[in-house]
C-alpha cells in the first residue's frame, strides 16, 4: 500500500470513527434532553455535568440486552415485559437491572440474578424456592436479545438455556405509576399457552423482533434437564414477599 494509500486509508478511518463517535454523543444529547424534559434549569445542568465528569463502571460493563415476559410468582394472570441490561459477572453469574423498556425514561422495575444449573443444584432447599429455570423462555423465543444477528443469539441462548433466575419487581407498574409496596418475587413460564399472547405480540410489534420465528430458530437447542425444585409455583403453591413487623435490634 502507498504513502497516498496509507493517507486514504487513515483519513477514512479517522473520518468513520468520527462519525460514530458523533452519533454516539449525538444518542447520548437525546437521551438527556428527553430524560430531562420539564425539569428545573439546575437540575438539567447537573445531570449534564455528572454525565461529562463522572465514570460509570458497573453501567458501562453491562453489554447485553435481553427482553422479556415476567409473570408474578402468586398470579400468572398478571404479566409484564421486562427489559434486562446485563453483565456476565463471573462464568456461573449474571446480574442485571431490569426497565419496563429500552428507551431513555423507562421506568426501573426491578433485578434479576443469572446463575448456572451447577450453581444452581447446590443451593440450599429453601432458597431454590426462589429460582425459576430459561429453559421454555429461551426455546419458545419468549426471551430475546433484539438487535443481535440470529447466529450470535443463538450462540448466547445455547449457554442460557440451562440457568436459573431469581427475580424481584420493585415496581409493580402494570398497578401503579409510583413504586409502592414492597418488592415482589417473579417467575417465568414453562409451557405453551401461559404467556399472554396479545402482550407478547406488542412486545414483538415494538422491540421488532418475531418470537415464532425465534422459536423456529431455537429447535435445535437441546433441551436441559430441569431441576424439580425451580418454579415452585408449578406445584400449586407459591411464595411471595410479605411486609410483617420485627423486633429491632441495636446491635
Amino acid at each position: 500500500m502507498g504513502t497516498s494509500q496509507l493517507k486514504s486509508f487513515g483519513l477514512g478511518a479517522a473520518t468513520a470513527m468520527t462519525a460514530v463517535l458523533g452519533t454516539i454523543a449525538g444518542r447520548k444529547l437525546t437521551t438527556l434532553a428527553k430524560v430531562g424534559k420539564g425539569h428545573p434549569l439546575k437540575h438539567r445542568i447537573l445531570d449534564m455535568s455528572s454525565r461529562a465528569l463522572q465514570t460509570k463502571y458497573p453501567l458501562e460493563a453491562m453489554s447485553t440486552y435481553l427482553n422479556g415476559l415476567h409473570m408474578y410468582a402468586d398470579d400468572m394472570g398478571r404479566q409484564v415485559e421486562a427489559a434486562h441490561f446485563c453483565i456476565h459477572l463471573r462464568h456461573d453469574l449474571h446480574q442485571c437491572v431490569i426497565f419496563d423498556r429500552n428507551e431513555p425514561d423507562a421506568r426501573l422495575i426491578g433485578i434479576e440474578y443469572i446463575i448456572s444449573s451447577e450453581r444452581f443444584e447446590a443451593l440450599p432447599a429453601e432458597e431454590k424456592r426462589l429460582w425459576h429455570s430459561h429453559h421454555y423462555e429461551v426455546r419458545s423465543g419468549i426471551l430475546t436479545a433484539p438487535g443481535v444477528p440470529e447466529i450470535a443469539e443463538h450462540s448466547y441462548f445455547e449457554d442460557l438455556v440451562s440457568t436459573y433466575g431469581k427475580t424481584f419487581h420493585t415496581w409493580q407498574y402494570d398497578r401503579e405509576d409510583f413504586p409502592f409496596g414492597i418488592p415482589q418475587l417473579m417467575m417465568g413460564f414453562t409451557d405453551d399457552g401461559q404467556a399472554d399472547d396479545e402482550l407478547l405480540s406488542d412486545r414483538d410489534a415494538r422491540v421488532g423482533v418475531s418470537t415464532p420465528d425465534r422459536r423456529a430458530h431455537r429447535e435445535d437447542i437441546p433441551m436441559p434437564d430441569v431441576a424439580a425444585e425451580a418454579n415452585t409455583w408449578e406445584s400449586g403453591q407459591s411464595v411471595q414477599t410479605t411486609l410483617h413487623d420485627v423486633p429491632f435490634r441495636r446491635g
